[in-house]
């Protein structure tokens, strides 16, 4: 159990039956009345960031997150497979339950699964992937003088903006959070 007087920054607890992440939290004694606990705490499923008050001796139930590491494998229409490293079983997920960075995720890439009780909510792709540039145009000498980008269609099937330097069949280092290109690898 955990009190919302011990709240702390990425404190994990189940309220009504959904999964909770305290984003933010400040305890508030007032010169009149009784204290509180302001909050701004993030539906860990759904994504949504709602902010809420809390009387300090209010009671919740942990919620233990499980991040476990799982091998990318292959993708059978809307079902991606993910092994597990120790025991080589299969895991069959959604394509609803993988974020948008996963279009940087090639096969035999290791991933964080995020499942809590059992129940998988969320793949994490590796934080920086390394990639090769199967379609661009071809860049010019003399276009540097600018930070110019140019389109680029990766080995995956993404296309992200890259600089004018980086041609076809080059390897370049990519930032799966914000989709950017970070430098050739």
């Amino acid at each position: 159990m955990v009190v919302a007087g011990d709240f702390k920054n990425g404190l994990t607890f189940d309220m009504d039956g959904v999964v909770y992440q305290v984003i933010e939290f400040q305890h508030v004694k007032p010169g009149k009345g009784a204290a509180f606990v302001r909050t701004k705490i993030k539906n860990v499923i759904s994504g949504a960031v709602t902010e809420r008050t809390f009387n300090p001796t209010d009671k919740f139930e942990n919620a233990y997150i499980e991040r476990k590491d799982m091998e990318y494998s292959y993708q059978d229409g809307d079902l991606y497979y993910f092994m597990d490293q120790e025991t080589y079983d299969m895991l069959p997920l959604n394509s609803d339950k993988l974020p948008d960075s996963f279009k940087f995720v090639k096969e035999n890439m290791v991933c964080k699964i995020i499942s809590y009780k059992g129940n998988v909510f969320g793949v994490e792709p590796p934080t920086f992937v390394e990639l090769q540039v199967v379609k661009t145009d071809p860049g010019f000498a003399g276009n540097t003088a600018t930070n110019t980008l140019k389109p680029a269609t990766l080995e995956t099937g993404a296309e992200i903006r890259v600089p004018l330097f980086i041609n076809e069949g080059d390897t370049i280092k990519i930032d799966t959070r914000t989709g950017e290109y970070l430098s050739r690898a």
